[in-house]
């Protein structure tokens, strides 16, 4: 809030595992003075059990926790905050629900206007290779990713295009870097 008249910012930092999506979405947070929540805390029991076992999460395990997350957003959205979510997001329809909730599943339906109003959130993808996220993840103390998981996190990559909101920054680059890209985008765009 404040003068200066910024509108409110909602920002989603998306990207595979070992991308750095929780390293940069809390440090852009603590540099803004904005509210940081971590996706991975929201998962119900359910899923964490299951990720526990190794069992990968299918869409019907994600999609109540998207929509949870979406309550989130919109919580913030609605008070007035701005808040940034650390959340892998890589599908096309697990950003939908991020921004429209459980209305994105029936989008044949016409929602209620206003009451479902989709959010305004800007997606900020940290897009690295398959190596160079490898090789994050080795130098990452008690981080263990198996290559195949991390591959399979690829495959079901699909990077945000128009007319989706969205800017994508190279992993390549070092963390200030990376913070002050993504400050430029939002205070400039």
């Amino acid at each position: 809030g404040g003068a200066g008249g910024l509108a409110m910012v909602l920002m989603v930092v998306m990207g595979v595992s070992g991308s750095g999506k929780t390293t940069v979405g809390s440090r852009l947070a603590a540099k803004l003075g904005w509210k940081f929540y971590d996706a991975d805390d929201y998962h119900s029991p359910e899923n964490i059990k299951k990720m526990a076992e190794g069992i990968p999460l299918n869409d019907e395990d994600r999609i109540p926790w998207l929509c949870a997350l979406h309550d989130i957003l919109r919580r913030e959205d609605s008070s007035g905050q701005d808040a940034i979510l650390a959340c892998s997001a890589l599908k096309r329809m697990y950003r939908r629900i991020l921004v429209s909730g459980a209305s994105a599943m029936e989008s044949n339906q016409p929602g209620q206007p206003g009451e479902n109003a989709a959010l305004k959130i800007l997606f900020v993808h940290l897009e690295g290779s398959i190596d160079t996220i490898a090789d994050r993840l080795k130098k990452r103390r008690g981080h263990f990713m198996a290559l195949e998981l991390l591959k399979s996190q690829f495959d079901t990559l699909e990077p945000p295009r128009a007319p989706e909101n969205f800017i994508t920054v190279s992993v390549e680059k070092s963390l200030p870097e990376i913070v002050l890209e993504i400050e430029n985008a939002i205070f400039q765009g």
